[in-house]
C-alpha cells in the first residue's frame, strides 16, 4: 500500500528522526498508529485510509529501529521511557496538545506507557493484543504457561546468533511465524515482500531485537500510580499464540474508563485478521466525544 495520498516525511523527535506516513485532513484530530514487531508503518495499511476518510489526521510512524527511521545503537536507546518520548515528540511536531493513540504488539506496550506517563497528551487510547505492562510483568513472573509462550523474548537476548538465525534463508523463520500465527490470507506475498524489504535494511534486525533486550535488561520502573486515566479500548484476538487472553481482563481492570472486545476467532494480528471490524471499533471509539465506559 503506497497510495498517492500518503505523504512520507521525516520528523525530529527525542533526538532522532522518525519516518512518518501521513494522510487525512490537516485540520482533523490527530491519530497516531504504533506498529509492533516485526512490522513497520505498513502494519496499519488496512486502518490508515478508513481513519483518514472519517476526517482524522493520521500519522503512522516507523518506530525507532524500524525500516526508514533512525536506528540508534545500544539497548539503552530502546527502553519504554525513550520510546514513549518519541511519541510525545511526534505530538509536539504536530503542534497539538493531544492525540488519539492506537498501538499493536510492541506499539501497544509503548501506547500503554505514554498513557501512564503522559496522560495529558492523549484524548483516548486503543490497545490491540498487549496487556498493561504491570499485568505482563506479574504474569511472566507467576505463570509458567505464559513464560513458555514468551520463550522467544529470551532467545532474542542472544546477540549475533538470534540475528543470524532470523536472517537465514531470507528471513524464513519470520515469514513462517507471520503466516502460521495469523488467519490464512492475512499476510499475502505482496505484504511479505514489503516486510522483507524493511528487514534487510542495514542494522534493522539488531535494532528491532534491541526492543526485547531493553525490556529484559532495562525493564521499566513499575511503581506509583499504575492506573490508566484516559478512556481506553482493548481489542484482543483470542487465538493469540504468544499472549494469553487471561491478561486482558486484569488490564481492563486497571483502566478508569475501559472497554474490552474479544475477537474469538482472531489471532495476535487482529487488525489484519479482522480489518473491517477493527476499523469500525476504532472509528466509533475515536469519534465518540463522551467518555467510554466499561
Amino acid at each position: 500500500m503506497d497510495a498517492p495520498n500518503l505523504e512520507h516525511v521525516f520528523l525530529p523527535t527525542n533526538g532522532i528522526r522518525l519516518h512518518v506516513v501521513q494522510t487525512g485532513s490537516r485540520y482533523g484530530s490527530l491519530v497516531i498508529l504504533l506498529h509492533g514487531f516485526p512490522e513497520f508503518w505498513y502494519g496499519w495499511r488496512n486502518q490508515i485510509q478508513p481513519l483518514a476518510n472519517a476526517g482524522f489526521r493520521v500519522w503512522a510512524p516507523d518506530q525507532r529501529g524500524y525500516y526508514l527511521s533512525d536506528k540508534p545503537r545500544g539497548i539503552n536507546s530502546y527502553t519504554l521511557d525513550e520510546l514513549a518520548k518519541d511519541v510525545v515528540g511526534l505530538i509536539d511536531a504536530a503542534d497539538v496538545d493531544k492525540c488519539y493513540l492506537a498501538g499493536h504488539d510492541w506499539g501497544a506496550a509503548v501506547a500503554w506507557w505514554v498513557a501512564l506517563r503522559y496522560p495529558e497528551r492523549l484524548h483516548k487510547l486503543a490497545i490491540l493484543n498487549v496487556p498493561h505492562p504491570a499485568v505482563m510483568m506479574k504474569t511472566l513472573s507467576s505463570s509458567l504457561a505464559q513464560l513458555k509462550k514468551s520463550w522467544y523474548m529470551f532467545f532474542f537476548q542472544i546477540p549475533f546468533l538470534s540475528e543470524a538465525i532470523l536472517r537465514n534463508n531470507d528471513f524464513e523463520l519470520l515469514i513462517k511465524m507471520l503466516r502460521s500465527s495469523s488467519k490464512p490470507g492475512s499476510f499475502n506475498k505482496g505484504d511479505l515482500d514489503q516486510y522483507l524489504h524493511a528487514w534487510w535494511r542495514k542494522d534493522s534486525i539488531t535494532s528491532m531485537l534491541n526492543w526485547y533486550r531493553a525490556a529484559i535488561q532495562k525493564p521499566p520502573e513499575l511503581s506509583g500510580d499504575l492506573r490508566i486515566r484516559v478512556p481506553t479500548l482493548i481489542l484482543w484476538g483470542a487465538q493469540d499464540i504468544a499472549l494469553g487472553r487471561e491478561m486482558a481482563r486484569p488490564s481492563l481492570d486497571l483502566c478508569d474508563q475501559g472497554k474490552l472486545i474479544y475477537f474469538e476467532n482472531s489471532s495476535h494480528w487482529v487488525q489484519h485478521d479482522e480489518a473491517e471490524a477493527v476499523n469500525k471499533y476504532l472509528l466509533d471509539f475515536f469519534s465518540t466525544t463522551k467518555d467510554s465506559d466499561g
